[in-house]
């Protein structure tokens, strides 16, 4: 099987703390990979790690084939990173924002053109082009961010809790979004705290204070824990990793 990520033993210390702890996972390309967990669980900074962004303490991985460590630049080309945080120019508009992001990766031309008439159908835009970017609300400027990670065409997509505080509706066309693009074979890693969102995931993976819990599909883990729903899936997990380590997940720091 080809896969787009790969990492194997993959953790990451900052000073005496263990952010990620011997993290294993493989996703093949084409698929969509939901990452769960807690504030503080370590599913930023894996993420950080498999963009290129943070160097790893130990372990090994690859990302389209180029090394995490060796490699990141090439990483950082190939892929579209978007986070929770809105990351555009909130004083441009629409259109400034995508000709922008479009300008980092060399983007000209017929082809800007083409990709922005696009992405802003893609989105639903059509007819806020001039908008500033600060104006939209936040289901819109995340679909907004999102057109700007794909400008450049991208074999993977990396989101980080990218519909957080954004309404249900926005959330489900944000998502109807994400599978059009995976159908078209972007390869997606999504981390969300939502159970709706990632039971559409063909694969999950649970991480709890830096330690990855379990991983298969939704229905796997419910038939496998012997629950109806991945909630409960999520609850008995967090119980079970509490009971053993003495800790509590209320109050985590992000992670």
């Amino acid at each position: 099987m080809d896969y787009a990520i790969s990492c194997h033993n993959l953790t990451k210390k900052f000073q005496e703390r263990v952010a990620v702890n011997n993290v294993t996972i493989s996703i093949p390309k084409g698929s969509i990979y939901g990452f769960l967990g807690p504030n503080g669980s370590g599913k930023s900074t894996t993420i950080r790690m498999l963009c290129g962004l943070l160097i790893p303490t130990s372990g090994t991985g690859t990302v389209l084939g180029f090394d995490i460590t060796k490699e990141s630049e090439e990483i950082k080309q190939r892929i579209g990173y978007m986070s929770q945080k809105f990351s555009l120019y909130e004083d441009l508009t629409v259109n400034e924002n995508l000709e922008f992001y479009a300008g980092i990766y060399g983007i000209t031309g017929q082809t800007l053109r083409q990709r922005k008439h696009e992405l802003i159908e893609m989105a639903g835009l059509t007819g806020r082009e001039k908008q500033l970017a600060g104006s939209l609300s936040g289901g819109w400027k995340q679909r907004l961010a999102l057109s700007c990670a794909l400008l450049h065409q991208p074999e993977l997509l990396i989101l980080d809790e990218p519909t957080a505080g954004v309404d249900p509706v926005s959330r489900r066309i944000f998502w109807e979004v994400i599978h059009r693009l995976a159908k078209e074979g972007i390869t997606v890693l999504v981390s969300t705290h939502y159970m709706d969102e990632a039971t559409t995931c063909d694969s999950i993976g649970f991480i709890f204070y830096g330690n990855l819990l379990i991983e298969g599909s939704p229905q796997q883990l419910i038939e496998q824990m012997g629950v109806t729903n991945l909630e409960d899936v999520f609850i008995r997990l967090v119980e079970e990793a509490e009971a053993k380590s003495g800790t509590s997940v209320q109050g985590g720091n992000p992670s």
